[in-house]
Formats: structure tokens, C-alpha cells, sequence
């Protein structure tokens, strides 16, 4: 069930964090929904011949994980997501687990923003993305 954490319960240092095996089902999903089918998330032919030697998942589907702690566990509900910074630094494998951790670095209380340091690690607490992202909370 979503969180809907106040403004004002917020504090420097809150993190949250959610974690989701990558499957085939969610390369092809995201491919369909977003109209990317580069050969190399979902040809296993042409991908033998790139530069991971295998298929590899949509770098932006562990920024969407970054997207559902925000909207669903910290800030959580009635939080408007503004921008994000990425940095994508190693690829995501069909069958990873990757958790993406938000942690609260600022607050402007007199417009009500938060700035989250933003990482998502595979099962190997390897960085796969980081960042930061800006959000609005009611």
C-alpha cells in the first residue's frame, strides 16, 4: 500500500527503497510501451555481438523504479515528481535484481521542495544508476 509521508516528516537523511527482479516479460513491456526496440534489450542474436555480449534491459526502466519509491513509499502519494539527473553506470541484465534507494539531501520548505539522492544497485551492490531528483510534496 502507497505512503503519503507529510511535508513536514520529512527529514535530511529519509530513505526509502523498493526492489524488483528485471524479467524478460518487463524488457518486452517497456519496448512495447515505449516504442524502443533496440535490437540489443531484445534480440539475443544481434546482442551477442555488442558490447555486453548479451541482451540488456532499458536503462530507464531502473529510472522508473527510482519513480515508484518516489510515488509510493517516500514522499509517496500526492508528490510531483520535477525533474532527475541520471547517470547510467553499468548495464542492467535480464534477471537482475536491482533496488532503487531514494535518501532525502535537501529541503525549501517555503516552496514545499525535496532534493533525493537517487541509486539503484543490482544484487551485486553494484551502481547500475545514480542521480538526483527533485520532487513538490503537498
Amino acid at each position: 500500500m502507497a505512503q503519503d509521508v507529510k511535508y513536514e516528516d520529512i527529514h535530511i537523511g529519509d530513505k526509502a527503497a523498493l526492489s524488483k527482479t528485471i524479467s524478460e516479460y518487463d524488457v518486452y513491456a517497456f519496448a512495447g510501451v515505449t516504442g524502443d526496440f533496440n535490437p540489443v534489450h531484445i534480440n539475443s542474436e544481434f546482442a551477442r555481438n555488442s558490447l555486453f555480449k548479451q541482451r540488456i534491459a532499458h536503462g530507464m526502466i531502473s529510472a522508473g523504479l527510482i519513480s515508484a519509491v518516489l510515488g509510493t513509499e517516500l514522499p509517496g502519494i500526492n508528490t510531483i515528481y520535477m525533474n532527475q539527473e541520471l547517470n547510467f553506470l553499468a548495464p542492467v541484465l535480464y534477471g537482475d535484481t536491482l533496488t532503487a534507494t531514494v535518501e532525502c539531501i535537501e529541503k525549501n520548505d517555503e516552496k514545499h521542495r525535496i532534493v533525493f539522492k537517487t541509486t539503484v544497485t543490482n544484487q551485486h551492490d553494484k551502481i547500475v544508476t545514480d542521480g538526483k531528483a527533485r520532487v513538490m510534496k503537498k
